[in-house]
C-alpha cells in the first residue's frame, strides 16, 4: 500500500484521509518486516529513487529511546564528518515512518553557512524508526535512522486554548549562543514561533470536533542577505516550533526571519548580530 505524504498544506479532506491511512496499516504484516516495507515505499516517493548510502559514519541522528511527551520529542541531527572531508550538508530530510504524514521537515542550508547541526521538536505517533536522510556536496543522499518507543504525539490536545494561541500567533523569537572562535569557527542559534502548529488530527475537547491542520510550512533565516536555513514543515513539527542550529558567522549584518503559515499568515523578526556572532 502507498502511504501518504504531506508537506506544506494539510485540507479537512487529507488529514482525515492521513487518519484513514494510520488506522488501516500497512497490509497484514507487522513489526520490522512492515516497518521495512514501509520505508522502502516512503524511500522511493520521497526521493523520487535516488540512491540512498549508508550515512552511520558521516551523520548522526539523536532522539530519545522512549520519549517523555510523544506530542514534544526532541531530535539533533549532525554531520560528523572527518575534519580532512571537504564536503559539507545542503539539505536534510526527517521522515518519521509510522507519522500518518511521515515528512516531519525539509531543511535547505545556504552555501556559505555551513550548517552541520539542527535539532526540533517533534511529534511521534506510534513506535516507529525515524530517517534523517542528508544531502551533502558532493549531490550524494546519506541515510540514518533510530527506533522511538511513543505514541499519540499527532492527536495530542495542545497545550493552550486556541484563544490563547491566537493571541501571541507569530511572535518570533532568536538568540545567539556564545562560542569560543579559537576552539570553531561555529556558533550556535534559535528562531522560536508561537504557532500552535495544529496536526489535523487532535480533537477540540469542547465541540469534540477535528481541529483544522494549520502550521507553519515556510521558514527561512538569514544573516544579512546569506541564507543560513530554510525550513519546509509539515504537521510532525511540534507546537511552537524550535529549531537550534549551527551556523558560521558573516560578520555584523543583522539577522533576518520570515515564516509562512497554511493560512498563508507572514510572520517577519529581524534582531542585530551580537559581539558573539563577529
Amino acid at each position: 500500500m502507498k502511504s501518504l505524504i504531506v508537506i506544506g498544506k494539510c485540507s479537512h479532506a487529507i488529514c482525515a484521509a492521513a487518519v484513514a491511512f494510520a488506522m488501516l496499516g500497512i497490509g497484514t504484516r507487522t513489526g520490522a518486516a512492515a516497518s521495512h516495507d514501509r520505508w522502502l515505499d516512503l524511500a522511493e516517493q520521497i526521493f523520487k529513487n535516488r540512491p540512498l548510502s549508508d550515512g552511520t559514519r558521516l551523520i548522526a541522528l539523536e532522539m530519545p529511546y522512549r520519549a517523555e511527551d510523544a506530542a514534544v520529542v526532541p531530535l539533533t541531527v549532525r554531520a560528523t564528518l572527518p575534519a580532512s572531508d571537504p564536503r559539507h550538508l545542503t539539505g536534510l530530510t526527517i521522515v518519521i515512518d509510522q507519522n500518518p504524514s511521515p515528512v516531519a521537515a525539509v531543511f535547505t542550508f545556504g552555501s556559505k553557512a555551513n550548517v552541520n547541526a539542527i535539532s526540533t521538536r517533534v511529534r511521534v505517533n506510534s513506535y516507529t524508526d525515524v530517517h534523517a536522510v542528508a544531502e551533502l556536496s558532493d549531490g550524494k543522499l546519506y541515510v540514518v535512522k533510530t527506533f522511538v518507543k511513543a505514541a499519540g504525539g499527532c492527536s495530542a490536545p495542545a497545550i493552550k486554548d486556541a484563544g490563547e494561541a491566537k493571541k501571541n500567533l507569530g511572535e518570533m523569537r532568536f538568540r545567539e549562543f556564545a562560542s569560543k572562535p579559537a576552539v570553531s569557527r561555529l556558533h550556535q542559534a534559535q528562531i522560536m514561533i508561537r504557532h500552535p502548529n495544529n496536526s489535523g488530527l487532535q480533537m477540540d475537547q469542547v465541540t469534540h470536533l477535528y481541529i483544522p491542520a494549520f502550521f507553519v510550512a515556510d521558514l527561512k533565516v538569514w544573516q544579512g542577505d546569506d541564507l543560513i536555513m530554510a525550513m519546509s514543515g509539515g504537521i510532525s513539527i511540534s507546537e511552537n516550533p524550535s529549531i537550534r542550529f549551527t551556523y558560521v558567522p558573516t560578520g555584523a549584518a543583522p539577522f533576518r526571519a520570515q515564516a509562512i503559515d497554511t493560512e498563508k499568515h507572514v510572520f517577519k523578526g529581524e534582531w542585530p548580530a551580537t559581539q558573539s556572532a563577529m
